[in-house]
């Protein structure tokens, strides 16, 4: 599986695609302009790639999507502050409607990771919470409605990234575990969803309690051992980004992907620059011709990917649901709304001072966040606002606000958790948790979680401000 480069497909990809029969796409949100674009984007590709293309995205929901014109869906942790499985299924297949009327028949979500680390940057909220049990149901559920509509999901990240506190994309994480607190915990929503996901992504993770030398990408003992024997996976396996630092800082391109392969694993995903795709293509058919990859297995392996294929036809199907799918998810953005510390309203038309960052930013895996001024409008509709920004937490001089008065609210724009000093000095009357709800745990001040920052939860807010609604949510995460 490659990524591609710009808006639409150029003659020279094109006839890389044909000459390596290449028949697997990931697009991301520079690929993307709006629906239209992008479903002549997707079509080109299913004529050059044929039938049984696989074209694929990330929309799990909350912080990390791609398009983002369509109906936004609630983090999965969003959905387990809700606790409803229905709703969760409601949600998944609203979510494959969207992406389906635009061409695409694979999804890489849901998250299976179980985040019971506060420290993790980079699952967090993508989670559906810490309880094994409540986290696979909701997971399986959302599942269910994205099958019902046509388009395969993904399990990730398997067999487990909850327990970090590093992302790997930026270096590679290990999780030092015995092996029976892995199988009761981490390994436990991939191995009850293993007979029903039609497809699962591995980790660039080293468990040592499995095997000390290589990440589950590349781990034999991890992806054919377990998985495929012990487990009796018959599903398609499919390594995340070989682009991430945890491998391209390690290995080779081409070494990498067939380490992967021999590991397991029936698809690469080569999301790195023409040059590695190259290079990976050439390893494979060099793996292939000296016997590394044996003909059995890779017809194997391309029967899988077949079957997936087959399963989930790609082409656009129009939706004639996106208002009724714009309600769902504002319904489920309200249903996730959670109080911690009991928080108290300001009163009407107060004078409300909001402090927040100056700029809004990406970690490369999630959209960037919401911009002040979009939150300081949404509170000027009920209050008096005075917008105070900063542009580095640590250095900001909470002190240095006027004793005037005013109710003082911190919104949270980005994933990354609080430093020693604003953890120690800054004193919120409210802090709005707009992303990462570990956040609302740096301060002692009354939270207001949302686990997202799309519309429908800047929504929420201002709804429960307004008195309209009250925060239902429970936190499904240890700690609150």
């Amino acid at each position: 599986m490659i990524r591609l480069f710009g808006t639409e497909l150029d003659a020279a990809t094109a006839d890389f695609i044909r000459a390596n029969r290449i028949r697997g796409a990931c697009l991301f949100r520079q690929n993307m302009t709006d629906a239209a674009q992008l479903t002549r984007f997707t079509g080109d590709l299913k004529d050059v790639m044929g039938d049984d293309v696989l074209i694929a995205l990330d929309q799990e929901g909350g912080a990390v999507v791609r398009a983002l014109w369509v109906p936004p869906p609630p983090s999965a942790m969003a959905l387990g502050a809700a606790g409803d499985a229905a709703l969760a299924r409601d949600v998944g297949a609203a979510v494959a409607r969207a992406i389906r009327a635009m061409g695409f028949n694979w999804n890489f979500a849901p998250v299976l990771d179980l985040n019971n680390n506060p420290q993790n940057p980079v699952i967090a909220e993508r989670s559906f919470g810490a309880d094994p049990d409540q986290a696979t149901a909701l997971a399986l559920a959302w599942m269910a409605g994205s099958e019902s509509e046509g388009v395969a999901c993904c399990v990730k990240h398997f067999p487990g990234h909850g327990d970090t506190h590093v992302d790997s994309h930026r270096d590679l994480p290990t999780v030092d575990k015995p092996l029976s607190e892995l199988e009761r915990f981490e390994f436990a929503p991939f191995r009850t969803a293993a007979p029903h996901a039609p497809a699962v992504m591995t980790a660039h993770i080293v468990y040592p309690a499995l095997d000390a030398d290589h990440p589950a990408t590349m781990s034999r003992a991890i992806l054919s051992d377990l998985l495929r024997t012990q487990w009796g996976y018959e599903g398609v396996i499919i390594t995340d980004g070989m682009d991430m630092h945890a491998i391209a800082h390690r290995y080779r391109a081409g070494d990498a992907a067939v380490n992967a392969l021999v590991a397991g694993a029936d698809m690469v995903m080569a999301i790195g620059n023409r040059d590695t795709q190259e290079e990976t293509v050439d390893a494979i058919a060099a793996a292939i011709a000296d016997g590394r990859l044996p003909l059995e297995g890779v017809h194997a392996r391309l029967e899988r990917l077949d079957r997936l294929a087959r399963a989930h036809p790609a082409g656009a199907v129009p939706t004639t649901t996106d208002a009724a799918d714009r309600a769902l998810m504002a319904q489920a953005w309200r249903r996730a709304l959670t109080a911690r510390g009991n928080p108290q309203r300001p009163a009407p038309r107060a004078k409300v001072r909001l402090v927040a960052r100056q700029d809004v930013v990406s970690d490369g895996v999630s959209e960037a966040g919401v911009p002040a001024g979009a939150i300081a409008a949404m509170l000027g509709q009920l209050f008096d606002v005075e917008l105070v920004t900063f542009a580095d937490a640590e250095t900001f001089d909470w002190g240095a606000l006027p004793d005037d008065g005013r109710f003082t609210i911190l919104a949270s724009t980005s994933r990354r958790r609080y430093g020693p000093h604003a953890r120690a000095t800054w004193t919120p009357d409210l802090h709005l948790a707009l992303w990462n709800p570990y956040q609302a745990l740096d301060f002692a001040a009354p939270a207001l979680l949302t686990y997202g920052f799309a519309p429908p939860a800047l929504d929420a807010v201002r709804a429960w401000l307004a008195g309209d609604i009250e925060a239902t949510g429970r936190c499904p995460v240890p700690g609150f």
